[in-house]
């Protein structure tokens, strides 16, 4: 049976675990950071392949470095995908349609912050570049909102272990469907649509994360909808990825990528998608 070690504990693992043991995989947590580990003697067992680099990276370098073993979406992966801005810029400059966007390295002028407000038509939605479910994005309707949004991120950047002290500002499109699409190795094998309760919109919510309360709901997308994920896991070079796609009437666009995204329940993908992960985790324990 081919042992998969697998960092985390969250929902992914529980839903992997039996339907990957029908195929022959065994699915192990393996603990990397929360703990000690002396270096000189590797705690770890033994294992054929690794599902996604550890979150953190420093301690998830040493496992690596214990482990030994090849990784479905490695260092390099997690890197190209986690922050934002670096994401987008790939994706743009492979003619990926993506969101009006301007990066900030902070810290900058107020004078540059105007010039990158002015850029778009309000409101403005205001990112950290690596950060996920949502935390810290806003909305900012105009530029006094704005430049207090952008006070406080300056705040938080003075504290110069954040290590990030960047983030983005896009165009907000009003109205836009979220989409969550997954790819596997190469191929498009699903997509939920991600959608806040009614109440919850009335009363002003508008950021569609699951964490935040919204619904996912098993979709077909159409086939441009599909080509483009395909286009963007692509352009990444990234072999299982979550690809978030906003769609109005007339636009499309990859707002952002995931590399280390959550498996619903299957119900909501293809046929066979656990056949196509199980796929891809024996060609990756064979390229070793």
């Amino acid at each position: 049976m081919l042992k998969l070690a697998v960092p985390t504990r969250a929902e992914t693992f529980e839903r992997m675990r039996e339907p990957l043991a029908q195929r022959g995989i065994e699915v192990s947590h393996v603990r990397t950071d929360e703990r000690t580990i002396a270096i000189a003697d590797s705690p770890f067992d033994e294992y054929d392949a690794g599902f996604v680099f550890p979150p953190r990276l420093a301690e998830g370098g040493v496992a690596d470095a214990l482990l030994g073993v090849p990784w479905v979406n490695g260092r390099e992966a997690i890197l190209r995908s986690r922050h934002k801005g670096e994401a987008l810029a790939h994706l743009s400059q492979a003619g990926v349609p993506t969101p009006e966007t301007v990066v900030v390295s902070d810290p900058v002028d107020e004078a540059d912050l105007r010039a990158a407000f002015e850029q778009f038509d309000p409101p403005v939605v205001v990112k950290p570049n690596a950060t996920t479910r949502g935390v810290g994005v806003a909305k900012a309707h105009d530029l006094d909102s704005f430049l207090g949004v952008c006070d406080y991120l300056d705040l938080v950047h003075d504290y110069r272990a954040t290590g990030d002290q960047s983030f983005l500002v896009q165009e907000y499109l009003p109205g836009a469907r979220d989409y969550r699409a997954m790819v596997v190795d190469g191929e498009y094998v699903g997509a939920v649509e991600r959608r806040l309760p009614e109440d919850a919109l009335a009363s002003g919510q508008w950021k569609h994360n699951v964490h935040r309360g919204a619904e996912a709901t098993g979709v077909t997308l159409a086939p441009d909808e599909r080509e483009l994920v395909r286009r963007a896991a692509a352009a990444l070079e990234i072999d299982y990825l979550g690809v978030d796609l906003l769609v109005t009437d007339d636009r499309t666009v990859v707002n952002e990528t995931n590399a280390r995204p959550t498996i619903d329940s299957a119900t909501k993908y293809e046929d066979g998608f656990w056949d196509d992960v199980a796929a891809l985790i024996e060609a990756t324990a064979a390229s070793q």
